[in-house]
């Protein structure tokens, strides 16, 4: 039989999608998605209710989603991250369950060990054979990496591949392979290629950033771990970009010669390849078209999944070989607990991704971020949500110093040898204040819980209440 359906609708209706079921997508084409809203719009006109959606991030792209939710198609989120637009939706109590918030690696270990079923996942991949041989390097949508795509299309019951790019059989050089592979369906579109990039990968111009950026720097390099065979992560935003420049520059200087680089992958990051800085990208996410031509040219540059990258139930992962990772936060709290979901409000406005995961992991965990923001100040008393436990923070670079765990006297000592500005934290927080003034008391109503936040070991490590 042909796996090729003649369109979305026969697609869903082929693979059995009725009312109750768990649909699953991944979000490589980030705020340029089409797929997920095009499949619930299909299941609203089918008549289909009652859809738990396991989506590996939300963006505001998917606010159609929030119409969905009022309208009782959807009832229930799995997910690893929730934009703001749909977070306030959310935290203004629309979904009856509570949001269960998991990070890059504890959801694919949740897949694939069974804890979270599956019914049918709707993979958008830039191209695909007939048979659903898959890749995302390739096709006018083409988003590079397919990390978050694999354990779903591994433990589904049903799998059906979106793509707007179909080729000859047999497509070389797939992700997903057709053995995994029950339907195939080609529409226009499956999503903007132009949304893929984040919205945050520029260098900074701000000196604040670049202050923080520089202090950061050196007090990876005074750490000792940047020498041959260092490996690498830093996010996408601006400050942690400009300290991935910076250690570009040392490491070119003094010919050190790292394993990897890890994560969501920039273009910063392919230059750090293309210099020499590295022997290999390790990349579970494309953050910028640059990053995607690479892994599209560059053997080096190699594509993994979600669960080689972050899982704590698998055997080993990138992340725990990964010496130094650079974070950013919302809040940081005197107990060094980072909060990457909520803002000063308390409302739903992000999540860990793999925050939690690399913090858990890395031999050094880097938080940099300014004092204040808007004259809200970052470091607080105790954050609303926990994200990240203090236990697997080392670091806080701020404008105004560099505040250690005080788990690690080793550190700070050797940040203090090399005449680093170190601060303690409470002196920071008190800065902070006499700064912007004091917060106005703030405590959310506790009678709605609206998500609730998984830590690695599976449980449950703070709750959000709706506001």
């Amino acid at each position: 039989m042909s796996k090729l359906c003649s369109d979305l609708r026969q697609a869903i209706v082929s693979a059995g999608l009725r009312d109750g079921m768990t649909v699953s997508f991944h979000h490589h084409l980030r705020n340029g998605d089409y797929v997920l809203n095009m499949v619930l719009q299909e299941a609203a006109q089918l008549g289909i209710r009652d859809l738990t959606v396991n989506a590996s991030s939300l963006f505001d792209c998917h606010q159609p989603l929030i119409d969905h939710i009022r309208n009782g198609v959807v009832t229930g989120l799995i997910t690893d991250y929730v934009s703001a637009g749909i977070g306030r939706a959310i935290s203004g109590g629309i979904l009856k369950k509570p949001v269960t918030f998991l990070t890059h690696g504890t959801r694919p270990s949740n897949i694939l060990n069974g804890n979270h079923h599956i019914d049918i996942a709707f993979l958008a991949a830039p191209t695909s054979d007939c048979e659903g041989n898959c890749s995302g390097k390739y096709g006018p949508s083409a988003c590079g990496s397919l990390g978050y795509a694999f354990a779903d299309a591994q433990r589904a019951d049903r799998v059906v591949i979106i793509s707007d790019n179909l080729v000859e059989y047999p497509l070389p050089d797939p992700s997903i392979t057709e053995d995994l592979v029950d339907f195939v369906v080609k529409v226009e579109a499956i999503g903007n290629p132009a949304g893929i990039v984040s919205g945050t990968t520029q260098m900074p111009k701000d000196p604040i950033a670049l202050k923080i950026a520089d202090y950061a720097a050196q007090a990876i390099h005074a750490s000792g771990l940047v020498k041959d065979g260092f490996s690498f992560q830093t996010g996408a935003g601006g400050a942690s970009l400009a300290v991935a420049d910076h250690i570009k520059r040392i490491m070119l200087r003094e010919n050190i010669h790292g394993s990897y680089a890890l994560g969501g992958i920039t273009g910063y990051m392919v230059d750090m390849l293309e210099s020499g800085c590295f022997q290999a990208i390790q990349d579970v996410q494309c953050f910028d078209l640059e990053a995607v031509r690479s892994i599209r040219e560059n053997p080096k540059h190699i594509e993994i999944t979600a669960a080689q990258y972050a899982s704590p139930t698998a055997r080993s992962t990138a992340a725990s070989h990964l010496d130094v990772v650079v974070l950013g936060a919302t809040q940081i709290d005197t107990d060094f607990n980072i909060n990457v979901h909520t803002d000063s409000n308390n409302l739903i406005m992000g999540g860990s991704g793999g925050h939690t995961d690399v913090a858990a992991e890395a031999k050094l965990t880097v938080i940099v971020a300014p004092l204040s923001r808007a004259r809200m100040s970052i470091v607080v008393d105790r954050v609303f949500t926990v994200s990240t436990p203090g236990s697997d923070v080392d670091l806080l670079v701020t404008q105004y110093g560099i505040a250690v765990n005080p788990r690690r006297p080793e550190l700070k000592a050797a940040l203090e040898s090399a005449r680093l500005p170190v601060a303690d934290i409470q002196a920071l927080q008190r800065l902070a204040v006499s700064l912007n003034g004091p917060a106005k008391p703030f405590q959310p109503p506790k009678d709605h819980v609206v998500a609730q936040v998984f830590g690695r070991n599976n449980q449950v490590q703070d709750l959000i209440y709706g506001i």
